[in-house]
């Protein structure tokens, strides 16, 4: 048996080997000791709390140290020069006396002259005088765009379509409410901008060559709105006189002849006689005339036009208040809340958008979306709170209510009025007209010299006939009384 002698490792070796792999590993274990040691300094902000970091100039600039040789004054706080402004802050008494002023109380406004100021921030009466209702007359157009914008949207568009019954040739013009549809382009730019049914033709007359058509039969549908034509709260009068068309929910021009004053006594077989000249324009034969029919189910959409945004409609419906279109988006309030496109269903429809911006309607009477009915009661409570609603953060979608207020002496119907009282208020108050016969009213905003926001209504509604110029020149007066004011307390 032979006996193996064990092999030594000398120390000096040994030691040198676990040297060797000490250097292997040490590359390692500082790079996870540096990422252990980041995290720390980030989790726990070492740098800051151990002054190794220098401050940021754009975050800490007063702790950026001046340059060497570099003497900067000491700095102080500034001294208060005024006391900050802490809710209302408009004086009653000022704004009694700056409304008074204006002849308030002339016999020649007549015995029914209801007057409130509030604060538009918080609601507060700062002044009210007279009757508690009043006949609104076209401010009552604030009551309908504010539940329209409420219950229908901003951005929201009415089509005007045109659908083929499957096999065969008939073709249906279908009205969708656009109160600003046009018998043609505009010539010009306008605002807001129209849909028109020489567009339409075209785009229809392009889907029937794709068929093979050129021979079409044309109805119309007009059945989205229902109801009486004319409201039950107007005279007889405003037919017989032209005074307001039938409301439909197919028309163009809103229902305007091409010539000569008043309007055409069918809108819709208007339209639709507009609409099959223009298709004739574009080698579409139209077949014997335009009858009224409900579009078939089974009918599919070949082309259609889009109006406006409704927030546009709102606005220019308000700047140069357009009866038309105010009864027109009263029909869609009503449709959207489920009460019918009908003068009721729009009545019902406005009166709950409104409840639910908590509007008050105490003795509110109201018969029309326009204003034009005299049997029309609200209280200027009721006005002054469509006004707190449309300028509150909480419901932006109101804003045009308030933007698209006339401007006083600048723009829509208050553009020729203002030149008389307070110089200082011309454009500084933005207000609805109303005005019917024996009636004249604003209500709107003012914001005073001082800066505050105040809200109002001014509204005369038995104003002897001889006096009519001379009550709105004093109507103004006071309005502009509101903007020309150092009202602050």
């Amino acid at each position: 048996m032979v006996r193996r002698e064990q092999r030594r490792v000398p120390r000096s070796r040994g030691r040198r080997t676990l040297f060797r792999r000490t250097l292997f590993w040490l590359p390692d274990v500082l790079v996870i000791g540096l990422v252990l040691f980041a995290f720390a300094a980030w989790n726990f902000d070492l740098g800051a709390r151990w002054g190794l970091l220098a401050p940021d100039p754009l975050t800490q600039p007063a702790q950026v140290a001046a340059p060497a040789g570099l003497d900067l004054p000491a700095l102080h706080a500034a001294p208060t020069v005024a006391k900050p402004l802490t809710g209302a802050q408009a004086s009653p008494g000022k704004i009694a006396k700056a409304v008074r002023r204006p002849l308030l109380n002339d016999s020649r406004l007549g015995p029914s002259v209801a007057v409130r100021v509030d604060d538009l921030s918080t609601g507060r009466v700062l002044y009210e005088h007279g009757p508690r209702a009043v006949t609104p007359a076209s401010t009552m157009k604030l009551l309908t765009s504010v539940a329209a914008l409420q219950t229908i949207g901003p951005a929201t568009r009415f089509d005007t379509t045109v659908r083929q019954v499957p096999g065969s040739n008939r073709i249906v013009l279908v009205g969708g409410g656009d109160p600003f549809l046009a018998s043609k382009p505009t010539t010009r730019p306008s605002y807001p901008p129209r849909a028109d049914l020489v567009t339409l033709a075209r785009r229809t007359a392009i889907e029937l060559r794709k068929s093979g058509t050129r021979k079409v039969r044309l109805s119309y549908d007009d059945s989205l709105f229902s109801g009486p034509l004319f409201s039950p709260g107007w005279p007889g009068s405003y037919q017989s006189e032209g005074v307001v068309p039938p409301i439909t929910a197919l028309w163009v021009d809103e229902g305007k002849p091409a010539s000569g004053p008043g309007f055409v006594a069918a809108p819709s077989r208007t339209a639709a006689q507009v609409f099959g000249s223009a298709l004739a324009r574009q080698q579409i034969e139209v077949v014997g005339r335009p009858l009224s029919r409900v579009a078939p189910k089974a009918s599919r959409q070949i082309a259609s036009v889009s109006s406006a945004p409704l927030g546009q409609i709102v606005s220019r419906m308000l700047l140069v208040s357009d009866n038309n279109a105010a009864e027109v988006v009263a029909h869609h309030v009503g449709l959207k809340q489920g009460k019918g496109g009908s003068f009721a269903g729009g009545v019902s429809g406005v009166r709950m958008a409104l409840r639910q911006l908590g509007v008050p309607l105490a003795g509110a009477v109201i018969h029309d979306g326009s204003g034009l009915s005299r049997q029309d009661q609200l209280r200027p409570a009721t006005e002054l709170g469509v006004l707190r609603a449309a300028a509150s953060a909480d419901h932006p979608a109101l804003r045009q209510v308030l933007t698209g207020l006339p401007v006083s002496g600048f723009t829509g119907s208050l553009a020729h009025r203002f030149d008389t009282g307070e110089q200082a208020a011309r454009g500084r108050v933005r207000a609805k007209t109303g005005t019917l016969s024996g009636v004249h009213g604003l209500t709107g905003v003012a914001t005073d010299l001082d800066g505050d926001v105040l809200g109002f209504v001014v509204i005369a509604d038995r104003v002897p006939a001889a006096y009519s110029y001379l009550a709105e020149a004093q109507i103004d007066e006071i309005a502009a009384a509101l903007g020309g004011c150092h009202c602050r307390t």
